[in-house]
């Protein structure tokens, strides 16, 4: 095999596994986040249900609510901030409304921080596992069902943390990009 053969096979070869390292890397990253708690990414709870309360430990949790300003949605949190005991069950409610005279789908992203908390903070129930279609003028309540893991308090890395807040914005579904 000549070399200018040999070297357009190494460089086909290599483009083709960088376009699917770069095909890949979105998945993968998402499974990192979700597995280790990075960038505040929160836990999903597989067995639905919280492990229960540890006596006398209690965590601060703030809610924050925020939307695209191209969703023409009102949302925000029903409370800023509730102490909750660690590892037991809990429940905060967001509302959004619809300010437009048409149906608008819309989806939320979130995060927590302190970043070193999202493996610990573990959704049992969310809205935003969802997209979610608002009707003229509908306005909901969308419950998110919740614990503080406690393990949180044998992580040296979190044991400064006092309060983790708990961050939603909700974004327009781009119907056109579902439908190709």
């Amino acid at each position: 095999m000549n070399a200018t053969l040999r070297t357009g096979m190494l460089a086909t070869t290599l483009a083709v596994t960088m376009a699917g390292v770069g095909y890949a890397s979105v998945p993968l990253y998402r499974l990192f986040c979700q597995v280790t708690g990075f960038a505040g990414t929160t836990q999903k709870a597989i067995g639905g249900s919280a492990p229960g309360a540890v006596a006398g430990q209690t965590m601060s949790v703030r809610f924050d609510a925020n939307h695209s300003p191209s969703l023409p949605w009102k949302f925000h949190q029903e409370v800023n901030r509730e102490v909750v005991k660690v590892g037991e069950q809990e429940i905060a409610f967001y509302v959004a409304k619809n300010l437009s005279d048409k149906p608008v789908k819309g989806t939320a992203t979130f995060n927590v921080t302190p970043n070193q908390a999202g493996k610990y903070f573990t959704k049992i129930q969310c809205f935003c596992f969802t997209e979610q279609t608002l009707q003229p003028g509908q306005q909901v309540r969308m419950p998110v069902v919740f614990y503080v893991d406690p393990a949180i308090l044998k992580d040296p890395a979190a044991r400064d943390v006092e309060e983790i807040t708990l961050s939603y914005t909700f974004y327009p579904v781009d119907e056109a990009k579902n439908q190709s």
